[in-house]
């Protein structure tokens, strides 16, 4: 009997939000959907956020996956960047409730995908393209990063739980 699971993986930001949607079947990987949500910078910041929101629910609810990996949200020098990317990360929180939600540093996302927590961004597209078997690098970065975020979560299934919530 086939065992077949699928994770969903977002890069978080107010502008663009990369996600990646992966299915594992008996540990082999397939992508079944990339790309990016973009919302208008000249949108009230309110209703940008709910069209992330309703947007990452669609997806959710499209491809009804066991879990959501999602980067974690770390200080930068630009204060008024991370905060956007922290409210944009929230409402991606509340479209994957119900859902097991694992958070990834972009330093665990490198390690598990690339084998070093270092790598360069390339580095780990390049694996991203590897690991899923695609023909091309995955472009924009902002959907490789969510196919990477997809990945981790499917790696680290079977040493958690999906009832775990490993992000809290």
């Amino acid at each position: 009997m086939k065992r077949e699971v699928v994770a969903i993986g977002f890069d978080p930001g107010l502008a663009i939000t990369g996600y990646g949607v992966v299915r594992m079947i008996d540990g082999k990987w397939q992508a079944l959907a990339g790309g990016v949500i973009r919302t208008d910078k000249d949108m009230p910041r309110a209703q940008r956020l709910r069209l992330l929101h309703d947007e990452a629910q669609s997806l959710i609810e499209t491809y009804k996956p066991i879990g959501v990996g999602i980067e974690e949200v770390f200080f930068a020098t630009n204060a008024r960047t991370a905060i956007r990317t922290a409210e944009a990360r929230g409402v991606l929180l509340m479209a994957s409730d119900g859902v097991c939600i694992r958070g990834y540093t972009p330093l665990q996302v490198k390690k598990r995908v690339a084998g070093y927590g270092k790598a360069p961004k390339s580095q780990v597209q390049a694996m991203v393209k590897r690991l899923l078997n695609l023909a091309e690098t995955p472009k924009p970065d902002d959907m490789a990063d969510g196919l990477a975020l997809a990945l981790c979560y499917l790696l680290e299934e079977g040493g958690v739980s999906p009832r775990d919530h490993a992000y809290l």
